[in-house]
């Protein structure tokens, strides 16, 4: 799979890139913003509209060289004016990071250190939902089981986007077991998916100090890569893709903040 690279390079360089970059995203994020208000999937619109699924997820994406002809098609398959797509976010300082991925990827690392060096706030959504419900994870799972758990997180999440604006978002991986939780993850947060082998999410995960995922189960490592090739496609549903394999955390920070070059304006 191709990293998807949601800034081009020279954008760094031509202020007329950089625009140009932006309003892609804009453009992206409406036409995903209202696919979902209509609870429409993206194979349903690519049919109602006759651009491909393909061509759908790059401009979803913020990569689609769009024409005019291609946004008179979404205005009218998503039945909503042209001149919508270019109008400016009420919210202009709106600026949610959302890091996806499985355990042992970096999430709570990196994004700890994305949000010190930028100045905004950082949350693990695991935390929001153990104060919401006044119960570890852990407890809230044997208690309520996973669709109760999904129930919690989805609550946890709408919490946060209707109590911050600016922040970076440690999210667990498996957010995309529950669609509308994902969906609305990718609708209103900035999403990237941090990634790495198999076999380094399991040995950071055992570095931590955890060695549940191998004690007593001689296919842990099977089942971790059956995981991953099931949420894959899920996972690359992000708006970017940052790969931490062989890398240290330093160049790992490094390249994330490139990622995020265009939307997080550092002193």
């Amino acid at each position: 799979m191709s990293e998807i690279v949601p800034f081009p390079a020279a954008a760094a360089h031509d202020p007329r890139d950089r625009e140009i970059a932006r309003l892609s995203r804009g453009i992206g994020e409406k036409v995903r913003a209202a696919r979902t208000a209509n609870g429409e999937s993206r194979r349903a619109l690519s049919e109602n509209s006759g651009v491909s699924q393909r061509y759908l997820a790059q401009i979803e994406a913020g990569e689609g060289n769009i024409s005019v002809a291609m946004l008179v098609k979404l205005g009218a398959a998503l039945d909503i004016p042209i001149a919508s797509f270019f109008e400016q976010d009420q919210h202009d300082d709106t600026l949610r990071i959302a890091l996806i991925g499985l355990r042992g990827a970096g999430k709570s690392t990196l994004g700890q250190s994305v949000a010190r060096t930028s100045g905004l706030r950082f949350v693990e959504l695991n935390d929001v939902i153990e104060q919401e419900s006044g119960l570890s994870v852990a407890d809230v799972i044997a208690l309520y089981g996973p669709d109760g758990y999904r129930g919690f997180e989805r609550s946890a999440l709408q919490s946060v986007i209707d109590r911050h604006d600016r922040l970076v978002l440690a999210v667990a991986g498996g957010i995309v077991g529950a669609p509308e939780t994902f969906d609305l993850l990718l609708d209103r947060c900035h999403t990237v998916w941090v990634q790495a082998t198999p076999e380094e999410h399991m040995n950071r995960v055992i570095a931590q100090g955890d060695d549940r995922p191998m004690a007593g189960n001689p296919r842990a490592m099977d089942e971790l890569k059956s995981i991953l090739r099931q949420r894959e496609p899920d996972y690359a549903r992000a708006h970017a893709v940052l790969d931490t394999s062989g890398r240290s955390l330093q160049d790992s920070e490094r390249d994330l903040m490139n990622l995020l070059r265009d939307r997080v304006q550092t002193g």
